[in-house]
């Protein structure tokens, strides 16, 4: 299909209803992720639409603070994240104090991890329950928990994670932008992950390429930050920032 009849159908269905998914449009088109995406930058950088998290909404909409559940997101890239998560694991050593931050890409992790003589915090439930049934030693933070994305918040989560140093962390994030760095839509999340990147000496941010030029409502940490592992070449402008691509 060409572009310009591409460009058409996701214009016509953001004035109809306001917003669209990848998924609608892969559903609907029958064409690549990375093809969508790529149409979707472009309308964004034409003021067509707004590029959001999984999708776009009309360019008179504000983005919205609001996130997917944890089965939804499971669903996003699965095959890029697997392999993501596959490399991710092989950078655990002997006796690592490992930080594994709540989210999809983090929990496709335990699928690979081998290592047992390293020690794993997390504040995802999930997470520690199936490292635990695998034999890890696990460490879950303890707080709040949030039941869309399945991790635990809050003043006594940040509090535990002050006395801790890690030698590597793992971080979901919802949006990574040069502007605004690495962003999630929950104020309380974003304040769990700073306080445990601050903890960290190598800090990973896990992130399919769907994550790219997106924005949601909090910024937890600058994109110089930390290291990127992603799963397609990024964005031209994103190049000079510390990224590793699994495919090559």
């Amino acid at each position: 299909m060409l572009a310009e009849k591409r460009h058409e159908y996701i214009l016509q269905e953001l004035k109809r209803k306001g917003s669209i998914t990848v998924n609608e449009i892969k559903e609907e088109l029958g064409i690549s992720e990375s093809t969508i995406r790529r149409d979707l930058n472009l309308l964004d950088e034409e003021g067509k639409l707004v590029k959001v998290f999984g999708g776009a909404v009309s360019a008179g909409f504000e983005v919205s603070g609001s996130e997917p559940s944890v089965t939804q997101k499971r669903e996003i890239n699965i095959n890029g994240k697997k392999l993501i998560a596959k490399y991710a694991s092989g950078l655990i050593e002997p006796d690592d104090f490992v930080y594994m931050d709540a989210g999809t890409t983090t929990g496709c992790m335990i699928d690979y991890i081998t290592e047992k003589r390293a020690v794993y915090v997390t504040n995802a439930v999930t997470h520690a329950r199936n490292l635990a049934a695998l034999g890890f030693r696990v460490i879950l933070i303890g707080g709040e928990l949030k039941g869309s994305t399945e991790a635990v918040v809050g003043a006594n989560a940040i509090e535990m994670l002050r006395n801790y140093n890690f030698n590597k962390g793992f971080f979901g994030t919802n949006g990574i932008s040069i502007k605004c760095g690495f962003t999630t839509p929950d104020i309380n999340e974003a304040e769990v992950k700073k306080m445990a990147m601050c903890h960290c000496n190598h800090k990973i941010i896990l992130a399919d390429s769907t994550k790219f030029d997106n924005v949601s409502s909090v910024t937890f940490a600058r994109i110089d930050t930390a290291k990127i592992i992603t799963d397609e070449e990024v964005p031209a402008g994103y190049r000079d920032y510390n990224i590793y691509n699994v495919n090559g």
